[in-house]
């Protein structure tokens, strides 16, 4: 294992897709992907999502609800900045920023921070997964050698494994126990493209995961995967109204004609009725039949068949998965019960279920990237600029207000400051110090400090 790192280390930069295939081979690595292994160069392997580009072009880029749902998570996820924080007795403490950030607040030429969480919850939204890589661009080697953070599209890339085997105490192996992940596989234009192949280590890539497929051990999937189904309705209910008003926004008809009717002259009535009453700008007009001809009206319009609540369901659905409350996003069944109180309740939701872990878990993937000043610091995110939350920092700070409050009543009491701060930070009162000192109004008069409990007034 040592030995085939340091060669991805040492070589990486021209190795070819046949060196990189035996050199696998010859460790017992493979490639992991979509539920299964299979054979590809010589070695095992798999894309991370056969459904990114279906999903890119028929849901976002062509579904109006997947689009504003996505929207909505991209902007608010974006609109966060990134900060070191120490951890103290196991708990976060104080922020701090150095000059090593730098590369998450410019990440590329021109690049904002805004900019790459916008790709990496897009590509994670679409593919489950969202890889980044440092680089340094030819144009600054020999020059201050800034390094840039690169996109790697994730249907482009797979994951290097090795079998974890299991053996008895005398050394036998017993048989395999999962895989052990190695590293990544990178290749422009994916697997058909003939691009050599580029292989990164672990602490190479910032792999974002937020959601963990149940069919695989070290690869996410897309909250869209369960709704394909809704979104393909919702299509076929944007056809279905489009369709209504192309044909006249009238319900269908059954023409009967008469028992003898020359089939000629039906062809040209029904070319004559398309021409003059199909289509939304002959909406309304009156239908002349000839003699012998009787319309029969079959179907119904879209009240009849209560359009709206069936769309508004699957928008719903939608939206659910997605972890984005409809009144949030906009959609109709959300609005319908707009209120202030409801859209706040729901954008706590919303903060707190879903934007919050998400961002928990982007700077625990991007701190790879980062030299961490020490073991005692972590990456973490900063969202109290944020105007999206900003009634959760207004709880936040009324909180704290209860908390100093208690602190200083606490002191008054005689216990010692510190202990009274990680009883209060803990909600264990066994914690508490008292200093033996009280406050004056329990001490008798000339008495010694010793409390007067039992003192008559």
């Amino acid at each position: 294992m040592a030995n085939l790192l340091q060669r991805l280390r040492g070589e990486r930069s021209v190795y070819s897709i046949d060196d990189y295939a035996s050199t696998v081979a010859q460790f017992g690595a493979a490639l992991y992907g979509n539920g299964g292994l299979e054979s590809t160069l010589g070695v095992k392997a798999e894309t991370i999502s056969a459904q990114f580009s279906a999903l890119a072009q028929g849901a976002h880029n062509s579904d109006a609800v997947v689009f504003a749902v996505m929207a909505v998570r991209q902007h608010v996820f974006s609109a966060t900045r990134f900060r070191w924080q120490r951890i103290r007795d196991g708990k976060p403490s104080d922020m701090f920023g150095n000059g090593d950030l730098r590369v998450l607040e410019r990440p590329w030429t021109g690049g904002t921070t805004q900019d790459l969480l916008s790709r990496v919850i897009q590509d994670a939204d679409l593919a489950g997964n969202a890889f980044n890589v440092l680089e340094t661009p030819l144009s600054r080697l020999g020059g201050d050698g800034q390094k840039e953070i690169v996109r790697m599209r994730p249907d482009w890339v797979s994951i290097a494994v090795q079998p974890r085997w299991r053996y008895d105490p005398f050394g036998k192996v017993l048989g395999q126990l999962g895989w052990h992940k190695i590293g990544y596989i990178y290749r422009e234009g994916g697997a058909q493209s003939g691009n050599d192949a580029v292989p990164l280590l672990l602490d190479e890539v910032a792999h974002f995961m937020p959601t963990p497929d149940p069919l695989a051990s070290f690869r996410g999937m897309s909250w869209l995967t369960p709704v394909i189904r809704e979104i393909e309705n919702d299509k076929l209910m944007g056809t279905h109204q489009r369709k209504f008003f192309e044909n006249g926004a009238t319900p269908n008809m059954i023409i009967k004609h008469a028992e003898k009717a020359d089939r000629e002259a039906i062809i040209a009535f029904n070319k004559r009725l398309q021409a003059e009453h199909a289509g939304s700008s002959n909406a309304y007009k009156t239908l002349n039949l000839y003699p012998g001809a009787d319309a029969t009206v079959v179907g119904a319009d879209m009240k009849a068949i209560d359009f709206k609540a069936v769309q508004g369901a699957g928008e719903t659905r939608i939206a659910a998965a997605g972890g984005t409350p409809p009144i949030v996003v906009g959609l109709s069944e959300g609005l319908e019960s707009a209120t202030y109180s409801n859209y706040a309740q729901a954008r706590r939701r919303f903060g707190d279920g879903t934007i919050h872990p998400l961002w928990q878990n982007a700077a625990g993937s991007l701190e790879v990237l980062l030299p961490v000043p020490d073991s005692g610091t972590r990456l973490w995110y900063v969202a109290d600029d944020i105007p999206f939350l900003r009634e959760d920092e207004k709880d936040a700070a009324e909180i704290n207000k209860v908390r100093a409050e208690t602190i200083t009543g606490l002191v008054t009491s005689g216990y010692t400051p510190e202990s009274a701060v990680k009883a209060v930070e803990t909600g264990d009162f066994r914690l508490l110090e008292h200093t033996g000192l009280y406050s004056v109004q329990l001490v008798q008069p000339g008495g010694a400090g010793v409390p007067a409990l039992n003192a008559s007034t």
